[in-house]
């Protein structure tokens, strides 16, 4: 497994790369060119100006968080084919640089979901949260005005404020789209990017929708084992994969996480390693990644993944607020770097023990 961090590119991430490169035991940055919007043509000259500004401070890009997917992709409109040549010839241009995964999402209007980003925790710490009895007072015109209140300024992945000013177009666009609709309009996308996929051996891995279930009746099809195998089984090529989030999949307790790695053997491109406490039904907070400081048992996810035999970029997903950081909501450097580090220590252990 190699060990990385997100990284959200200069201009926009107020963690340094090279305070990045010296948690012990990084090997690479997962990041993005977090300026350009979906649907866009990524130009050959940002993606080797990024790549060079990581290999100068020592590290490697091993690989991509997001390439945005646009809605007319997702909801199948007339325009979809246009957007899907751009994100093929994105594909293209990143596999000629020689980055060969991406990690995307499939979620409508809204991606990932918190009703507060900063949850006080007894220790002083602050945490990103979810109730779901909030989000049921909340309009859903309403939602990104929640969430950018409490965002510190910062703009955050998947709530760009430009596409969030039309979420009332966005609902209209999604109003005759349910689950069966949403994935056929995956498995086009999909099967229609195979082939440059294949060609520059990208491994393409779908993020599970967080939280694992529908928000504001909107439909998702990444929550679960059956829908996971679902996608791999619809398009059966190696580079069609997933990015296991532990965080995502673990908001849901009936999500079995350790089977879930089991049944997925070698269709694993990317993992997130992060733990959360469920604290009741629809409601759940962001924890240390320690097993004892949250609902999920991370040696048994990460003594999974080895006995699987997953090799790929690994990164701590969200931290807490600590120590008075001040940084992108679940994003410092302080907590990820701690986080890191306890995930090296069970991989060590569970190698050692074998």
């Amino acid at each position: 497994m190699k060990m990385t961090m997100r990284w959200f590119g200069p201009g926009y991430d107020p963690v340094t790369l090279d305070k990045i490169r010296q948690v012990p035991g990084i090997f690479g940055v997962i990041t993005t060119l977090y300026g350009a919007s979906p649907g866009d043509e990524w130009k050959k000259s940002d993606i080797l100006q990024i790549k060079k500004t990581v290999e100068d401070a020592g590290l490697v890009i091993a690989g991509i968080e997001s390439v945005n997917i646009h809605d007319s992709i997702k909801t199948g409109d007339k325009t979809r084919d246009k957007y899907i040549e751009n994100y093929i010839a994105t594909l293209k241009t990143l596999g000629e640089a020689g980055i060969d995964l991406v990690c995307y999402n499939f979620m409508p209007v809204f991606d990932w979901t918190r009703t507060d980003l900063a949850k006080k925790r007894a220790d002083g710490a602050t945490v990103l949260s979810y109730d779901q009895k909030l989000i049921d007072k909340i309009q859903p015109e309403n939602m990104f005005d929640v969430i950018n209140s409490k965002a510190d300024g910062y703009v955050l992945p998947g709530w760009e404020p430009e596409r969030m000013a039309k979420v009332k177009e966005l609902f209209e666009m999604y109003r005759d789209i349910d689950e069966e609709k949403l994935f056929s309009n995956l498995e086009y996308f999909l099967k229609a990017i195979m082939p440059v996929c294949s060609k520059y051996g990208i491994k393409m891995a779908i993020h599970p929708d967080d939280p694992a279930w529908p928000v504001f009746g909107l439909p998702r099809i990444v929550r679960c084992k059956e829908n996971l195998l679902r996608i791999i089984n619809a398009v059966n090529n190696p580079c069609n994969g997933v990015t296991l989030c532990t965080g995502s999949l673990g908001s849901n307790p009936q999500n079995d996480i350790p089977g879930i790695i089991r049944s997925l053997k070698d269709r694993i491109h990317f993992a997130h390693v992060r733990n959360v406490k469920h604290n009741g039904p629809g409601d759940f907070e962001e924890s240390a990644h320690l097993s004892s400081d949250g609902s999920l048992d991370m040696y048994s996810i990460m003594k999974a993944l080895y006995d699987t035999g997953f090799e790929g970029p690994l990164r701590p997903d969200h931290g807490r607020t600590i120590w008075g950081e001040t940084s992108m909501p679940g994003y410092g450097l302080y907590d990820r770097a701690l986080g890191l580090c306890y995930l090296s220590g069970l991989l060590e252990a569970i190698k050692k023990s074998e």
